[in-house]
């Protein structure tokens, strides 16, 4: 997984005021905390930050994070988003070891078209779209996939059948990721019904 670089700077000012004042100069609040290490408070251009995302792909972003005379590699574990605007309110760094292993969800990216579906009328229902893992940081896939087109009608795939490489799945083996169910069938009314229902 590539290491995206991205610079920063320390924000004196904290509380949902310093927030304010950091949205309002086209930056984005945020923190970085982790190894031990006290939290500290920074903050990110917006179109840096936006700019450094437009290379990534998959849901776990690994920064170089240069603030002041410093640098930190670190996982983002959060970001907030306004939900009317959707404008990045916050962000939270987790302070990382490229050598020492973490836990991230990594999500499912199911594959195919079932045999369920295409020749038995059946749905493909995606219940579990995330499984949470122990790995080098280096190590994180953008998704796992799972090639569901041998599920039939009837079938499930489990978190026990993913094949993976460089990680343990933390998440129970018997969870269910996908399932296809029969099809559907509306009843039809008796016409003695239908009649009285109008």
């Amino acid at each position: 997984m590539a290491v995206i670089a991205l610079s920063g700077a320390r924000r004196d000012s904290v509380g949902k005021g310093g927030a304010r004042k950091a949205r309002a100069a086209g930056q984005i609040p945020a923190v970085i905390y982790g190894h031990g290490e006290v939290p500290v408070a920074v903050q990110i251009g917006n179109r840096d930050f936006e700019l450094a995302l437009r290379q990534h792909k998959g849901g776990n972003v690994i920064v170089n994070l240069a603030v002041g005379d410093g640098q930190y590699t670190a996982l983002i574990r959060d970001v907030q988003y306004d939900p009317l605007n959707h404008a990045i309110l916050h962000l939270d760094f987790q302070h990382i070891s490229l050598t020492e292993m973490v836990e991230v969800k990594v999500g499912i990216h199911l594959a195919g078209i079932p045999i369920g579906v295409k020749d038995g009328g059946g749905i493909i229902e995606h219940i579990v779209r995330d499984v949470l893992v122990r790995c080098l940081p280096t190590a994180i896939p953008p998704h796992i996939d799972v090639d569901v087109t041998a599920l039939n009608v009837g079938d499930s795939v489990h978190v026990s059948d993913l094949v993976v490489q460089d990680m343990t799945i933390l998440t129970e083996a018997d969870t269910t990721i996908a399932t296809v169910v029969p099809p559907t069938v509306m009843e039809e009314k008796p016409a003695e019904e239908a009649a009285a229902a109008t």
